[in-house]
């Protein structure tokens, strides 16, 4: 049997930094697993899009296995909705084609340490002391969905314990505080510096809010970008969900069975 390809979905944007982000993160990604063929495919805005991607590999091996996995911190409408729909509708054209969505990036420590990364290379908590002074500002695109705002927070959490005087969450769109709130929190709070960190993976319309946000912040970092430690957990999570299909329910199950079995639904 072919090995299983790896579709990486993006959501896509208008601006073109989305896209190079992207690539370059899938580069990586190749980079790490030479024998792995990775493709990435968009949901919107940008070419190629996921189901011309799959439509493409059903040309090319009818019977081919693929791996889409979502481009996504958290699991919020995209991942349970968009997505899964997509997947259903390809499936239905390209029988075929034995299509299976894996689970979402986040919420993992690599990503943890992905933060990290970005704030030290921006100058910020690079030692305990500088933490214990500076309060940071975990700045996310928003969700409308409970599970993805909980991750987020827990997320904070999370970097609290790593020394920082304080941590709040903050959000580019549809949920509260926005970062501009959250940095005046921090400086409420006593901190002597403030730091904020994207929690988002490429540039775009979101995360230029929330850099508008920062305006006011001594630090702001990256996004996430093609760090090693995003690229590591896309290859964790594709052979999650390889080792998720057992031989026997590959060959013949449906992708909304699929779907089904890594907590899904299309």
């Amino acid at each position: 049997m072919d090995r299983p390809r790896l579709l990486v979905v993006a959501h896509g944007s208008r601006d073109p930094r989305h896209a190079a982000t992207v690539h370059a993160l899938v580069r990586r990604v190749r980079s790490l697993r030479p024998g792995l063929r990775v493709e990435t495919g968009f949901l919107d805005f940008n070419a190629p899009t996921v189901p011309r991607v799959l439509e493409r590999l059903a040309a090319e091996d009818p019977g081919a296995e693929v791996v889409a996995l979502p481009l996504l911190l958290t699991r919020a409408f995209h991942a349970k909705s968009d997505i899964p729909a997509v997947l259903a509708d390809a499936s239905a054209r390209l029988p075929g084609l034995r299509i299976r969505q894996a689970g979402v990036l986040g919420p993992s420590p690599l990503l943890t340490a992905a933060v990290r990364r970005r704030l030290y290379e921006a100058g910020a908590g690079r030692t305990p002391a500088e933490r214990r002074s500076t309060g940071l500002v975990l700045a996310s695109a928003g969700s409308t969905d409970p599970e993805a705002i909980a991750v987020i927070a827990d997320m904070a959490r999370e970097l609290r314990r790593t020394g920082w005087c304080s941590v709040r969450p903050a959000f580019a769109s549809a949920s509260l505080p926005r970062t501009e709130d959250a940095v005046r929190m921090l400086r409420a709070d006593g901190c002597a510096r403030v730091a904020v960190a994207p929690y988002v993976i490429a540039p775009g319309r979101l995360p230029d809010r929330i850099a508008e946000g920062a305006r006011d912040a001594d630090v702001l970092a990256d996004v996430l970008g093609p760090c090693l430690e995003l690229a590591r957990l896309v290859v964790r999570r594709f052979d999650e969900a390889v080792a998720a299909a057992t031989p026997a329910k590959t060959d013949s199950q449906p992708v909304s069975g699929a779907l089904g079995r890594l907590g899904v639904t299309a």
